[in-house]
């Protein structure tokens, strides 16, 4: 299936990249096939050359979207890449419950949470420490700039597959209701949850603030500029002694003067002030 005339393709690389702030370099043409040709049969056109032909045509059109949110990667799944979750446990949580310990309150966000998997893992993990929270207040804010996979994410329903890939059985017992052949969360997980929309290119104004930021496998998609504006965005809303957590392959160096890595920790950073105040 051709992908259509060049001048289509690179409009809608230039559209991806202004409202997602995904790059699709040439090399990840194959992505454009994988990904749009069963869009191109739902929405019944003949093919995605002539589907993106209509995208050019009609930029601010539901079909443009939907194509936009086709591209995004949504690979998601509970207790991703233990190690954060780890941590969170054992060393930060402990720091902010000292800290937090007059207010007892805690405000926490997943930024491009995707189909959900990873703020109901939040979740479920401080549950299980709810003997040390039982009377706190904690909000998780989990957000996404895709409609369709942040409608799939409150219905709170996993398949059998996704739910054996990162629950242990311990969990999946405790947390899960089964549902047919599916399994949905389970309430007390669910209302700890909050879900919007959210697009990180618009900026970070009446979100915060945060004690605690999950921005994982997102920033890896951007250009320099753009990661460098969302860490300054996030900067601004995470609490002086907050935690901002990226992924394995996602660095602040050279990117954001007010982040630097907190040693002992992987994908942890910190703001500059609170960690030389450590150090002193």
């Amino acid at each position: 299936m051709s992908l259509g005339a060049p001048d289509d393709i690179e409009a809608f690389r230039r559209l991806v990249l202004e409202r997602s702030g995904l790059i699709l370099s040439a090399d990840k043409d194959y992505l454009l096939k994988t990904r749009l040709e069963p869009i191109a049969r739902a929405e019944n056109f003949a093919d995605v050359a002539s589907m993106l032909r209509q995208v050019r045509l009609t930029p601010a059109s539901r079909l443009a979207q939907r194509c936009i949110d086709g591209m995004a990667t949504h690979e998601s799944f509970f207790f991703r890449d233990i190690t954060p979750f780890d941590q969170l446990r054992d060393v930060i949580l402990p720091e902010l419950w000292k800290a937090r310990a007059a207010t007892k309150t805690l405000r926490i966000w997943s930024a491009a949470c995707s189909s959900g998997q990873e703020p109901y893992s939040l979740a479920m993990l401080l549950r299980e420490q709810y003997a040390k929270f039982g009377d706190w207040k904690i909000d998780i804010l989990a957000t996404d700039f895709s409609q369709p996979i942040l409608e799939r994410a409150r219905t709170a329903l996993y398949s059998d597959f996704e739910v054996r890939r990162g629950l242990s059985e311990e969990r999946q017992a405790r947390w899960l209701v089964k549902e047919g052949p599916a399994f949905r969360i389970a309430p007390e997980i669910r209302a700890m949850i909050q879900f919007r929309h959210h697009n990180l290119l618009d900026g970070m104004t009446g979100l915060g603030p945060f004690d605690l930021i999950f921005c994982r496998n997102v920033l890896i998609y951007f250009d320099p500029a753009t990661k460098a504006k969302t860490l300054e965005g996030i900067a601004n809303i995470l609490a002086p002694d907050g935690a901002l957590i990226l992924g394995s392959a996602e660095t602040v160096v050279g990117l954001a003067g007010s982040f630097e890595p907190q040693q002992g920790l992987r994908g942890v950073f910190r703001g500059k002030a609170t960690t030389q105040r450590a150090v002193a």
